[in-house]
């Protein structure tokens, strides 16, 4: 077991918590800034590698209500400040468990905090106070640390009142409820490598299109109008969202006449067309690669062939691909359908690819479609995505020495799942999170090796972030791949272009 110290305060504190962590004692350190001090010099936690305090507080934040849950992002108090990384991980695990749960600044004083002086503490932004945190991380100095405070008596409320015992009794009770996250993060607290892919993040097409919607935003009335996601990422839409950007399913939600910008993955013609139809200003995002991909369709089935569309059902990228005829193009999603598809005339058939499949997995397909139709035409260069092969090849660099793999990416990413699935072909467990706080604790006990990588969706800060997480549950040694360049760059449209 890891030399990790699960403390709590007072005797109440440290009762409701005994027997609720899972194989772990729960260090009594006393009340007060002096007790903490002296327990922080004791052996037991100057030599820890990692510390994990948890008690009752009270509220400063008008927000907090009697048995929330505040896991410090820091801890403030004594004249310094000593940061908590690993809280947005915590947080998580804590609100899986149906706890309310806040994640900012916890503040430590040296005495009971009441009235006016607990309304001057708030506006410096702590969510609640404490006599202990401060004093016993800045004091022990461990690898690393987490704090986890339940409110007990609120913001706004006199503290010595008969509804305090009650309070309190609802903080403890929800104390006890922490015990299996505080073990789960002291079961994956320790030192840990990281494999750094490179490439990762962000590639030309969606850089390309988040420059569009961004420049629409400038130089436009708002609102600008988005019809789906301009690319496959919550936390890119939010941003966009929150700077003007008004996302829209169907062309049906946008007031004639007003500005659209189509998403990265193209559309159809007939979505096209009823743009014109309404009047609409259009401003097109589509990735060139992908425009590549919906003139090659418009050639085989012009000139005759049944076009094979090889791609994922209900994908934005294969529903305007394969509007482009959609008389004459039928979708191959797995190696089933690649045998039993029916083509009208088996002479006259070609194929092509979504950009965001994997290479191996396209591979397989295309070799049964030539085994039973080997007059099949192919395109003249390679469907896939440049940036979806690089980050795929990258992936296989790092994931087979690695216990575990994470990729940073939305659910509905298409070349972030399948950097995933290649992960898991190479053996390696692997899981797609949207930031820091999708991951769970329970994967990283014993990963002493993590592979990291983002899919070209998602953006490079979220990979810092996910560093930094790791980072608060103890020292992190990063390895980063070789690194690949990747010069391609494309222009903007003509309608957002810089006057």
């Amino acid at each position: 077991m890891n030399a990790v110290a699960v403390c709590a305060p007072s005797r109440l504190e440290a009762a409701a918590l005994q027997g609720a962590v899972p194989g772990r004692p729960v260090r009594r350190i006393g009340v007060g800034r002096a007790a903490a001090i002296r327990a922080a010099r004791t052996p037991a936690l100057r030599d820890a590698a990692a510390l994990v305090l948890a008690g009752i507080a009270g509220g400063l934040s008008p927000a907090l209500a009697a048995g929330d849950v505040v896991v410090a992002s820091e801890v403030r108090g004594g004249g310094g400040a000593v940061a908590c990384p690993s809280a947005p991980i915590l947080a998580a695990e804590l609100r899986r468990a149906g706890l309310s749960v806040h994640v900012g600044p916890v503040l430590s004083v040296d005495h009971v905090v009441t009235g006016a002086e607990r309304e001057a503490l708030a506006a410096s932004g702590a969510l609640c106070v404490d006599m202990e945190s401060a004093y016993l991380l800045a004091n022990a100095a461990p690898g690393a640390a987490a704090v986890v405070r339940v409110v007990a008596d609120v913001a706004g409320s006199p503290l010595l009142r008969p509804a305090t015992a009650g309070r309190m009794g609802t903080a403890l009770s929800v104390l006890r409820r922490l015990g299996p996250a505080l073990g789960a993060w002291a079961d994956a607290a320790g030192p840990r490598r990281v494999l750094l892919a490179s490439p990762r993040s962000f590639c030309a097409g969606v850089v390309r299109a988040i420059d569009v919607v961004e420049r629409a935003l400038e130089l436009r009335d708002p609102p600008v109008y988005v019809r789906k996601q301009i690319v496959h990422n919550v936390h890119v839409v939010q941003d966009l969202t929150e700077r003007g950007a008004v996302f829209v399913d169907e062309l049906d939600d946008v007031p004639s006449g007003a500005t659209v910008v189509f998403s990265a993955h193209g559309v159809s013609p007939a979505v096209r067309a009823e743009a014109e139809r309404r009047n609409l200003e259009v401003i097109d995002a589509t990735c060139p690669l992908v425009r590549k991909v919906h003139s090659e369709v418009r050639r085989f089935a012009d000139d005759g062939d049944t076009v094979i569309f090889l791609g994922h059902a209900g994908h934005e990228e294969t529903e305007g691909t394969m509007g482009e005829r959609p008389e004459r193009t039928v979708l191959v999603e797995t190696p089933e359908d690649a045998r039993t598809v029916a083509i009208a005339d088996p002479d006259r058939v070609s194929y092509v690819v979504q950009t965001t499949l994997a290479a191996d997995e396209v591979a397989e397909l295309v070799d049964i479609l030539e085994a039973r139709f080997p007059g099949i035409r192919q395109p003249p260069a390679d469907d896939i995505c440049y940036a979806t092969t690089n980050r795929q090849e990258a992936v296989s660099r790092i994931a087979d020495g690695a216990d575990l793999a994470l990729v940073l990416g939305s659910e509905n990413s298409s070349n972030s799942r399948r950097l995933v699935e290649r992960a898991e072909r190479l053996g390696t467990p692997a899981h797609l999170v949207d930031d820091a706080s999708g991951i769970e604790l329970a994967w990283l006990a014993g990963a002493e090796v993590v592979a990291l990588t983002a899919g070209a969706s998602a953006p490079a800060a979220l990979v810092d972030g996910v560093l930094e997480a790791l980072r608060g549950l103890g020292p992190l040694e990063i390895h980063e791949s070789p690194h690949v360049e990747e010069p391609i760059r494309f222009t903007l449209p003509k309608e957002v272009r810089n006057a």
